[in-house]
């Protein structure tokens, strides 16, 4: 680890890098096996997925497109508010599709129960989800995600995309602000 990452604003490391690496290699065998034979879409919500979303499909051995939705959730605070999607290119090309959307954090569930009844409004054959990080002590809304990477506790957390007021994305862990 390179103490240049880290800033006297962290309190630990929680997901280490090679950590990552085997969510990821776990996840992506898994989608592999669910999905093989079927047109998949792998839809990622901007933009802390991108870090994630992109090792990801790096690992799926299957043909995939990709996507990106950007909904607007937290603002510039650490607290989840209004959920608002504000954009999703193409929906009518993958209406024969299954879709994964992919995001970096799971706390609310809010995000992803919005996003389900969209997605299955706009005629999906099915709609999963896939989260790096899962916090569910935060959990406002039942969910059901077919993908997780950890759980982890309910600490505010940055690096490996998720961010604080956009800094912090590209440390290549996850650590937890004090």
């Amino acid at each position: 680890m390179d103490s240049n990452y880290l800033p006297g604003d962290f309190k630990k490391i929680i997901v280490s890098e090679e950590e990552i690496r085997g969510i990821i290699s776990r996840i992506a065998k898994e989608i592999t096996r669910d999905y093989s034979g079927k047109k998949l879409i792998i839809c990622g919500i901007l933009r802390g997925c991108f870090i994630f979303m992109a090792d990801l499909i790096r690992q799926i051995d299957l043909p995939v497109e990709v996507s990106f939705i950007k909904v607007s959730s937290y603002g510039s605070g650490k607290e989840p508010g209004n959920i608002e999607i504000i954009e999703f290119d193409g929906l009518d090309k993958y209406k024969e599709y299954d879709i994964i959307v992919v995001d970096d954090i799971l706390d609310t569930g809010n995000t992803f129960c919005r996003l389900e009844k969209y997605l299955k409004d706009k005629g999906f054959k099915s709609v999963n989800f896939c989260a790096f990080l899962d916090k569910p002590e935060r959990r406002r809304s039942a969910v059901r995600v077919k993908y997780t990477g950890r759980q982890i506790e309910n600490e505010f957390v940055v690096g490996y995309g998720l961010d604080l007021n956009e800094k912090y994305r590209n440390l290549p862990f996850v650590a937890a602000v004090k």
